[in-house]
């Protein structure tokens, strides 16, 4: 058993030495042994004994540490066509993606919508929004409501139709981003608690790869409540059910109040 500075027992397993140079800079420790052996010599004095720290009479100059390299964003250098929903989901949305480095441009199709009067007046919130935002859009100017009724028929449930209706306006976001060369598209139905996110990146990325594109999937719902508060603050329409006249009938069915539910699209 050895003693250690003032006389105390210590083993050779005991923790390692703290050790400071004369600016109180905080070097590597030491081993309890040649703590012992610079303080017998003179080379080093006791600061502490709970813990054992030591110091030296001079100055060490540390080599500085490397300077990390910035994160490279995901989307840098990369064009995104953003399929819009409704003005609500997109102003999370369109934040986030341009935090992440993408140059976004929105666009508009939404046939489940109905009727025509919900789906323009959905159509002028996200028009104004992305004027205030300064989000170039493309919009679809025909209303395919038709076009939705067909690709449904027999499939009216919940979650089957809606497996439908995703794939039908994310095909037609997917077809535009190749015709106008983006490099990505994704969707603000990623940020609705109430959508099957799964299904969504199943689909989107399935067309994605059939048209040579990047499908950018992120759980978009973490700014579900930044989304609901950026809505109140520009006094957007918030909608009641989630577009298709199925989902206002159940929305009726449960008795929900205008306002209630908000923003299932």
């Amino acid at each position: 058993m050895r003693r250690g500075p003032s006389n105390q027992p210590y083993s050779e397993t005991m923790s390692q030495v703290i050790v400071l140079d004369a600016t109180g800079q905080r070097l590597s420790p030491c081993s309890p042994k040649k703590a012992g052996r610079l303080l017998s010599q003179g080379k080093a004095k006791l600061v502490s004994e709970t813990p054992l720290t030591i110091q030296l009479p001079y100055a060490v100059a540390l080599p500085s540490e490397p300077e990390a390299s910035p994160e490279k964003k995901h989307g840098e250098g990369k064009r995104l066509l953003l399929h819009i929903c409704c003005g609500p989901c997109s102003t999370y949305t369109i934040r986030r993606l341009r935090e992440q480095g993408f140059t976004v441009s929105g666009f508009w199709y939404n046939p489940n919508i109905h009727p025509f009067t919900e789906h323009e007046r959905r159509r002028e919130c996200v028009r104004a929004y992305a004027e205030e935002v300064a989000l170039p859009m493309i919009w679809w100017e025909e209303y395919e409501m038709p076009v939705y009724f067909r690709a449904v028929v027999g499939h009216e449930a919940f979650g089957e139709r809606c497996a439908i209706c995703y794939r039908l306006r994310l095909e037609r976001t997917a077809q535009l981003a190749h015709q106008h060369a983006f490099h990505a598209f994704t969707t603000t139905l990623l940020i609705s608690p109430y959508q099957q996110q799964v299904v969504i990146r199943s689909v989107g990325e399935e067309l994605a790869s059939k048209h040579g594109l990047e499908f950018y999937f992120e759980n978009f719902r973490r700014g579900w409540c930044e989304r609901g508060h950026t809505a109140r603050e520009h006094e957007m329409y918030q909608q009641r059910y989630c577009g298709c006249v199925y989902s206002e009938w159940e929305a009726k069915d449960r008795g929900a109040p205008t306002g209630h539910r908000q923003s299932r699209q």
